[in-house]
Order: structure tokens, then sequence, then C-alpha cells
């Protein structure tokens, strides 16, 4: 399969200290990827380094097909806003995006005011920046890392110290430069239920190291409400759920059924598994949220 970026063993070590682990992620054209991590889990140094601000210890990274020293002269096809937006407070938003116009020789007449216009700034293109809510900034920081019309775009959390307006305000426009331009997103944050509003994969990062990579349809399955069967003999199990016309099911590990439908049938499938001499270890129903989901697999609180 062909991936946008995908990073090869990435690493980066200062002194002693590794704040990324030989990290492999995998990302497509039109992808939304949301790289979740507690604070300090190092997604910052992750976008850092395929980015091209941060050099790895080890390993390297593929961008748009290629590799090597070959694929940092491609980064200029790469939006970034990571940690807080380089804008000028004393300056207004459209005199902001011309000075970044500028620096990267983007002539094109329309630019800033599409660009405005894009992340819902084009009545504020004027006013100083100093006087903008913290919505209004992370805006115009999405707006700058589209200044050259990018393929791809790494943002750091870019909801970050928001209220709930501004949070809705930067995930719509995320949403809509996906939707509309195919524009792919990498965005990193500690906050799962807000990325998974928009978030078409997940890659979740801890001490610098991958724990899992996954869909949007994968992380919603695992986090649905469920009927935990086990048993010792899942294989005979599964026979027996097929017989009772149960069919929404799946085996995770070899003595556990995950069963996704008739939740209220719990008496019924153990008394069916009895008569076929199959015994019940476990049997409840879960319903799993997606912070606990985070937790339980990091085993702590969100921002220790």
């Amino acid at each position: 399969m062909e991936y946008l970026l995908n990073t090869n063993g990435l690493t980066k070590q200062y002194g002693r200290h590794k704040a990324v682990k030989s990290v492999n992620i995998h990302i497509r054209q039109g992808d939304i990827y949301g790289l979740i991590g507690r604070n300090g889990a190092g997604k910052t140094t992750l976008l850092k380094m395929i980015s091209g601000l941060a050099a790895p210890t080890q390993g390297d990274f593929t961008l748009f097909g290629k590799s090597g020293k070959e694929a940092y002269r491609y980064l200029s096809r790469v939006g970034t806003l990571i940690e807080s937006p380089g804008i000028y407070p004393n300056m207004s938003a459209s005199d902001n995006l011309k000075l970044k116009c500028l620096a990267m020789g983007v002539r094109r007449k329309d630019e800033v005011s599409e660009l405005l216009d894009i992340v819902g700034l084009s009545g504020a293109g004027r006013k100083k920046v100093k006087n903008f809510s913290m919505g209004m900034k992370q805006r115009l920081g999405i707006a700058l890392a589209l200044v050259g019309s990018p393929d791809l775009v790494v943002l750091d959390e870019p909801i970050n110290g928001l209220d709930p307006q501004g949070i809705a305000e930067v995930r719509d426009t995320l949403a809509r430069l996906n939707r509309e331009r195919n524009i792919t997103l990498i965005i990193s944050s500690h906050i799962l239920e807000e990325l998974s509003k928009i978030a078409t994969h997940y890659g979740i990062i801890h001490d610098g190291v991958l724990l899992q990579e996954l869909t949007r349809e994968e992380l919603l399955e695992r986090c649905s409400e469920r009927i935990e069967l086990k048993t010792d003999d899942t294989r005979k199990a599964c026979t027996v759920l097929d017989g009772i016309g149960i069919t929404q099911y799946k085996v995770v590990d070899p003595d556990t059924i995950h069963i996704f439908e008739r939740l209220n049938d719990s008496g019924e499938i153990t008394f069916a598994l009895a008569q076929n001499k199959i015994r019940t270890l476990g049997i409840t129903v879960k319903n799993e949220a997606l912070e606990d989901y985070y937790l339980n697999l990091t085993g702590g609180a969100v921002n220790a």
C-alpha cells in the first residue's frame, strides 16, 4: 500500500532520555490522523521530526513516496502548526499572512483573502491579532500553515486551551479542509473524545512508544457496548452462538469472545453453553467510553 507518510523506526534521544522510541506510523492521502498521547508522551517531538524541525537520532521517514534526504525536499508540501502559532500580535491577520507568503515566495494575489475565508476570519482580517480570542488565534495559525497550498498539514494540540465554542470552530475548520480540499491532516491531542469526532485513523503513543494504530471503525468497535464472554473452548462456543442465532461476535483471544447483539440474553447464552458442556468462566456486559479505553491502554490519567 502506498502511503503519503510513513516512518521507519523513528527515534529521538536527548542525552540518556529517549523521547521517541522506534515509531512506525502510516498515513494515507486524505486521512485525518489523530496522534493521541498524554502530555510528555512524545507527540510534539515526533511531529517536529516529520516536519523537518528536528533531526532523528535513528530511523527515517518516507514522504510522498520519497525517502532519505530526498524526502526533505518535499517538506515544502507540508504545512505545520507546532506548539503555539508564530504570529505577531501588533499586526493584523492579513499582515501576518502576507509576511508568511513573502517568506515562502507565494505571490498569488488572492492567497491571503482566500485563506482568511477558509478559516472563517474574513471579517477580522484588519483586526490586530492581540485582540483575537484563543480560537481565532488558532484558526489564524491554521491559515498560516496553509500558505502555499500544502498537501499535508501537521497540527500540534490545535484545540488545547480553547473553550467549547473555540474547539467547535477549529474542529469544523479542519473537517472542511479535509472534505473540500482533500488535505491530509495529522492532529496531536490528549483529548480523545474531541478527536474522535473528526479523525479517521489513530495512533496512540505513550512514553515515546507507539502502542497502537487503528481506524475509527476499529476504535469504535473496541469501545462499543458488548457482552464479554470468557469460556474454556471458544471454538465450540462459536458453534453454539451460531446455533442460537447470534452472528455478531468476535473472538479476541483464546478464551474471550465479544458479542455485539442480544445484550440482554446472557442467561440464554450461558444455558446454551452449559447444555453443550462448555464452561462459562465469566460473562459481563461492558460499555467502555473512548477515554476509558485510552486510559486502560496507557495505564493512567490523561494529564499525568
